[in-house]
């Protein structure tokens, strides 16, 4: 599935950037192929521009802001959060006159998080009561790009399959490389996905459990929010709940980009932030090495690559993304599974 080429994935919310790294300079990103300017306007509001004056087509992005608005570094021309122009300096008074504005974009902030629809949504932003709860604090982990597909990324959110042998270094058992069996329930956004699985637990992560075995059960409860973004919420046997969130946005067919923080039951005192990060940054970077040399188009077709049990909640995205597609005129179901290209293109 090449995400540039499916228009329905355009009408999802997209995380786009941390809310506090959206200050008083414009800011450039390219979602599923389009490029966009994003920046807050007088009162604090974020807005999302197409990242092209309608005049010469220079990037918005390399102007700046002036009175909450934003101005084309090539000629000035200057534009509100809704798209349109309200100054042309060449003209008398700079009126712009009528009629003349850029593509602008449903824009919103939830989570901490600047959100992005291109069309209109499908599904509202997802939901994360555990944010606003005061028995959990929040630790910000990272934000940056990962050369993988935001499917990629998520199959590998719920895999158990692969802990003995990419986390070797960090939590897998190596000795026990047999996966344990998840279990899926339906969600609104998406699926949950259930497992107990045990772990190894390195001196610092026995640091951030409050614990000395060098064993431990996790608790996963997964939820996935179609398409490309989860909560994995674990919980520890002493009672301890770590929720990491991983919020993904397709940059193209190649390219996501990746926000994550952590919802923790415990306090500063029991485990630094710091600690926290280190461990869970060792983990990513191990799933990051692999799905990055991993094939970007992923197959939508059942039989277009090999299957396990454990990669059930895998074939369940698969599964969904492709009646999805289907529901929208892009996908042809075959007897033999779904192809993996829009009907558009399915004689190349």
């Amino acid at each position: 599935m090449l995400v540039t080429r499916q228009k329905v994935l355009r009408r999802f919310w997209y995380p786009i950037v941390p809310a506090d790294r959206l200050t008083d300079q414009p800011f450039a990103f390219t979602l599923l192929g389009t490029s966009l300017v994003l920046f807050r306007d007088g009162g604090g509001t974020a807005h999302a521009l197409i990242d092209r004056c309608c005049h010469r087509t220079a990037k918005l992005s390399k102007g700046w802001l002036d009175g909450g608005n934003i101005v084309c570094p090539y000629h000035g021309w200057t534009y509100a959060g809704d798209g349109r122009c309200v100054r042309i300096p060449q003209r008398p008074g700079g009126d712009p006159g009528k009629g003349i504005a850029v593509e602008a974009f449903r824009c919103s902030e939830r989570h901490g998080v600047v959100w992005v629809a291109l069309e209109e949504p499908l599904r509202d932003i997802p939901d994360l009561p555990e944010y606003d709860d005061p028995a959990y604090r929040r630790v910000f982990e990272f934000f940056e790009e990962w050369r993988a597909p935001g499917l990629r990324i998520m199959e590998n959110s719920f895999d158990n399959a692969h802990f003995a042998f990419v986390h070797k270094a960090s939590f897998g058992i190596v000795d026990e490389p047999e996966p344990v069996q998840p279990r899926l329930e339906p969600h609104p956004a998406g699926f949950v996905m259930y497992a107990d699985v045990p772990v190894r637990n390195p001196d610092i992560q026995k640091s951030n459990l409050g614990i000395a075995s060098d064993r431990t059960m996790r608790h996963y409860e997964k939820t996935w929010w179609m398409p490309f973004s989860r909560k994995m919420k674990v919980t520890y046997p002493n009672g301890l709940v770590h929720i990491i969130v991983t919020l993904t946005a397709p940059i193209d067919d190649r390219r996501s980009q990746v926000i994550q923080f952590v919802l923790r039951s415990d306090s500063e005192a029991d485990a630094p932030a710091e600690n926290l990060i280190k461990f869970d940054r060792q983990v990513t970077n191990e799933d990051m090495a692999i799905l990055e040399a991993c094939d970007h188009d992923v197959p939508l077709a059942m039989n277009a690559e090999l299957h396990m049990p454990t990669d059930r909640p895998g074939l369940e995205m698969r599964r969904m993304l492709a009646n999805l597609l289907a529901e929208h005129g892009e996908l042809e179901i075959r007897r033999d599974g779904p192809a993996s290209r829009p009907l558009a293109t399915a004689a190349e």
